[in-house]
């Protein structure tokens, strides 16, 4: 009965809403922002979402307007109470959605968490694969394949985190700090990355690089005394500034296992900022924390 109340206009918007929200979703993200011409924040809020949307660069995410007062029976059927509202919907369902003004921070993280529960493009999948090859030639120390191979990625995506830091890192690996540091600095100070701390950690460590003569004299200094903590600790810095982790770890264990609480157990502070640097979950960490544990809890 309800039907035959619906007006011509009213049967055409209801149309166009599931041709273009319906039937559009079932192969991407639309996102379906209700609002009104008399609503400030709506006015706010459009600029934010389409912003967000072309940074996104994805096209299987788009938007549909909905004004609420010339499309009352789809407000009423979404039970809109207040404007803005914004649904995103997925295979013809609205899966998550807000109300009201929205920070453009807000709304990128909002549009990148609905875009990580869809199926990578080809093009996305093939990036991915460069991503990770270059990380394996990282990984398998082949720094001058990885930087040549990160620097490519870093041309076409500035803007992504842990391909920078990946640049960093291989630069790190060729020992051109300077480099690897005006790298990172193109990058948020506040990023939480887990790439960036880790290429941060490692850029720590490779500028308290000392001259092979110091490190001499370090080595000279821990044989003549193997209870001399600090030296140990300052030789340990400069093999892990050379790129000597396990030269470096032997010594900041063998610090912790001899007196673990010396300088407020800066051995084994040191020692996490190395894990730090080559990555929690590297292989090499992994298992020389197995070592740490077994000095810890002997």
């Amino acid at each position: 009965m309800a039907s035959l109340s619906i007006s011509p206009a009213e049967r055409a918007s209801i149309e166009a809403f599931r041709r273009d929200v319906v039937e559009k979703s079932m192969t991407g993200i639309v996102l379906v922002r209700f609002t009104a011409e008399w609503c400030g924040p709506c006015k706010t809020l459009a600029p934010i979402i389409d912003r967000a949307i072309a940074a996104a660069g994805d096209p299987r995410l788009s938007q549909v307007v909905v004004d609420i007062d010339q499309n009352r029976l789809l407000a009423e059927q979404f039970r809109i109470q207040s404007v803005p509202t914004v649904y995103a919907f997925v295979r013809g369902q609205p899966v998550d959605g807000f109300a009201g003004a929205r920070s453009e921070k807000d709304v990128i993280a909002f549009i990148q968490k609905l875009l990580s529960t869809l199926p990578p493009t080809d093009a996305q999948a093939d990036l991915e694969a460069m991503v990770a090859a270059a990380s394996e030639a990282l990984a398998a120390g082949d720094a001058e394949l990885a930087a040549e191979a990160f620097g490519a990625l870093v041309q076409e995506l500035p803007d992504r985190a842990d391909i920078v830091a990946g640049y960093a890192r291989a630069l790190l690996a060729l020992g051109h700090v300077d480099a690897a540091r005006s790298t990172l600095a193109t990058l948020p100070t506040d990023s939480k990355d887990a790439a960036v701390n880790q290429a941060r950690a490692a850029l720590a460590l490779a500028e308290t690089a000392v001259p092979d003569s110091e490190t001499a004299t370090l080595q000279a200094a821990v044989a003549a005394d193997p209870a001399n903590h600090q030296a140990r600790l300052d030789l340990a810095t400069a093999l892990m500034a050379k790129g000597q982790n396990d030269a470096a770890a032997d010594h900041l264990l063998a610090s912790i296992a001899a007196d673990r609480g010396w300088n407020e157990g800066a051995a084994r502070a040191k020692l996490l900022q190395l894990f730090e640097a080559v990555g929690m979950g590297d292989p090499w960490t992994v298992a020389t924390r197995r070592k740490l544990s077994a000095i810890l809890f002997a």
